[in-house]
């Protein structure tokens, strides 16, 4: 029986195992791999699944094989993963940076491969990954890897140019927004709220207003112009924010990611 191996057992690995679980993957379908003892043992009690000291074992057998290392550990490891490949399986790296050319160039020759770009929502089963396959993917296999994303979010499937773009939105966008959950608590500090409430409001606002943008499938825009009355406290507001460029400093925000994302891809 053919399963998905997963490479590397932290934090985003242990949400994808998790998440397909629940999205129905049956244990013995699932093999993951870690260097840590303690970790295996602990994610085996956890989970039911099979978890490995040994990346061979995670990935003979396997039909998706995902690759959750650190970018720098990728040229090291990819060698044991080519050597224990099944025919056409694919492989599924979520190592921030590394390049499809790197990924095909460190495995076997026609090896199926997809870069994917993940956000740490997947924590919660509300992430958001983008996808990139190689010119070696079928539509199958596209599939299979899209479906396991699914699993803890939403996916999309871009072409490779738009990594760094994505880096800079949706990988990087979970800190944008808990930068404006804390300026939106400290506001209420400021404004004689206690610290405990001013959190509780400014997260529960945000998590009501990404919930309500995304059951409406609208603009931002028009969500926003429905929440402002003429001349009302969210005009005046909202004034202040144009007058600061606070829009403008989130466009040369997410242009500095994309850059520095740029940057680490070539290095």
């Amino acid at each position: 029986m053919s399963h998905v191996g997963v490479i590397g057992a932290g934090m985003m690995g242990e949400a994808l195992m998790a998440g397909m679980l629940a999205a129905g993957w049956p244990p013995d379908g699932i093999v993951g791999a870690d260097q840590r003892e303690s970790r295996c043992r602990e994610l085996a009690e956890r989970y039911g699944i099979a978890v490995v000291t040994q990346v061979p074992r995670a990935v003979e057998g396997a039909d998706v094989v995902l690759v959750l290392v650190k970018p720098q550990d990728v040229p090291g490891v990819l060698p044991e993963i080519g050597s224990h490949l099944e025919p056409g399986a694919v492989v599924v790296s979520l190592c921030a940076g590394v390049t499809l050319a790197t990924l095909e160039g460190g495995l076997p020759e026609g090896t199926a491969v997809v870069r994917v770009m993940p956000n740490t929502p997947a924590l919660v089963g509300q992430g958001m990954a983008a996808l990139s396959p190689g010119a070696r993917v079928s539509e199958e296999q596209l599939a299979r890897a899209v479906r396991i994303l699914e699993a803890v979010g939403k996916a999309v499937v871009v072409p490779e140019k738009y990594q760094d773009a994505v880096t800079a939105i949706s990988g990087s966008g979970p800190a944008y927004v808990f930068y404006v959950a804390e300026a939106l608590a400290d506001a209420g500090v400021l404004l004689g709220l206690p610290r405990t409430t001013a959190t509780t409001l400014a997260n529960q606002t945000l998590l009501g207003a990404s919930t309500m943008l995304a059951a409406s499938g609208d603009h931002a825009a028009l969500q926003r112009e429905r929440v402002t009355s003429p001349a009302g406290t969210t005009a005046a507001g909202l004034r202040q924010l144009e007058e600061r460029a606070v829009k403008a400093a989130f466009l040369a925000a997410a242009e500095a990611a994309r850059d520095r994302s740029v940057e680490l891809g070539r290095s």
